[in-house]
């Protein structure tokens, strides 16, 4: 059977997977569905091959349809998600995959029992400078993780029905449970309302994770400079990830500080290093064509995403945690541990990671 797709939504980051679908697919995607006329006039209008409609269930409906992709608002992907895996589709749902625990891992289980697979689109596991900041960490060329910081900043796209941290700050949960491999213990968050009643703008949000290894995120769309950065600190390097750096995306800092013999009066002192900083060489493929093409290979083949659907609940896991924090004032709230697939045996996808040191340790320093 022919691998024929629909994409629900056509807004600002539906237009995105759209651009992407047309390359990748052409004319397999068969559908769009959006409730405006006007989006819809749109999308006819770049993609004339491609049947845009209003009517889902017709969509659902088609046989030939093997796989949707969900680029809805936020509070509508579990409903569509729980819609398209009840109709016997593939699916593909942007971020967060659902607006509880509860029902991001009732879509797991069913996408599991039903043989089908869901992938959640946590774009930034698919970033090759993400990707190699985790063969990094996984080799042990920067020693132990001591902590992570991620900024996302920006002065726009202000949402009135979605605090800072649901609507943007999926992202850096998602990068902090792929970079460390870990499911994350508990969450304090705080943040302030400046231009929504219900809403907060900015949001500062400290994760645990095992090993007394914490992640720092600072989300908002109130701030003067657009920001996209994480760092990660190890024992022996630094690694810092600038996602508007275009020069050099990933620097790893041979920097730390090395303990000395305690003094006299048993003090211990440090002594810092600051030697070379080097940029690897990254493919230059956009994440989100490289997230796309894995939906499709997933569901050509019946392997398990990377991004399942078991980490996208994960990563509500943290989101929920965040919200009952802000509601008791900035307490430590743990954060619930998500199950696995209900097969264990399910096949994963993904590819293999080097367990060595990363040769682009040693290019020319910048």
């Amino acid at each position: 059977m022919t691998d024929t797709f629909g994409l629900i939504g056509f807004g600002y980051w539906g237009t995105n997977l759209a651009r992407n679908l047309d390359k990748l697919a052409g004319k397999r995607w068969r559908y769009l569905v959006d409730a405006s006329p006007e989006r819809r006039q749109a999308a006819t209008e770049r993609y004339p091959q491609v049947l845009a409609t209003d009517d889902l269930d017709a969509v659902l409906g088609d046989d030939e349809v093997r796989a949707v992709l969900v680029a809805t608002p936020a509070p509508s992907h579990a409903p569509l998600a729980r819609r398209a895996l009840a109709a016997g589709k593939h699916v593909f749902v942007e971020k967060p995959l659902a607006m509880s625990v509860a029902d991001a891992v009732a879509l797991a289980e069913t996408a599991d029992r039903s043989g089908l697979v869901l992938m959640v689109g946590h774009t930034f596991e698919y970033v090759p400078a993400v990707e190699r900041m985790r063969d990094y960490i996984r080799s042990g060329e920067i020693g132990d993780v001591l902590y992570l910081h991620s900024q996302r900043l920006n002065l726009g796209r202000i949402q009135n029905d979605l605090h800072t941290f649901w609507s943007i700050g999926p992202h850096d949960v998602s990068i902090a449970n792929y970079l460390l491999d870990a499911e994350p213990q508990w969450v304090a968050a705080q943040g302030g309302r400046y231009l929504h009643d219900g809403v907060e703008d900015v949001t500062f949000v400290t994760v645990g994770y095992p090993g007394d290894v914490v992640a720092h995120m600072h989300v908002s769309w109130l701030d003067p400079a657009k920001t996209r950065r994480t760092t990660v600190v190890g024992t022996r390097r630094m690694l810092v990830y600038d996602d508007l750096n275009t020069d050099a995306r990933l620097t790893v800092h041979d920097k730390g500080a090395e303990p000395l013999e305690p003094d006299g009066d048993g003090v211990r002192r440090y002594r810092l290093r600051d030697d070379a900083v080097h940029v690897p060489v990254l493919s230059p493929a956009e994440p989100l064509g490289l997230e796309l093409r894995h939906f499709m290979d997933c569901v050509r083949t019946g392997a398990r995403p990377r991004t399942d659907g078991w980490n996208g609940a994960r990563v509500v896991a943290v989101l929920e945690a965040a919200d009952a924090s802000l509601r008791a004032g900035g307490a430590t709230v743990p954060v619930p541990p998500v199950p696995g697939p209900v097969d264990a045996a399910a096949p994963h996808a993904g590819r293999p990671r080097p367990d060595g040191p990363h040769p682009d340790l040693t290019p020319a320093t910048r």
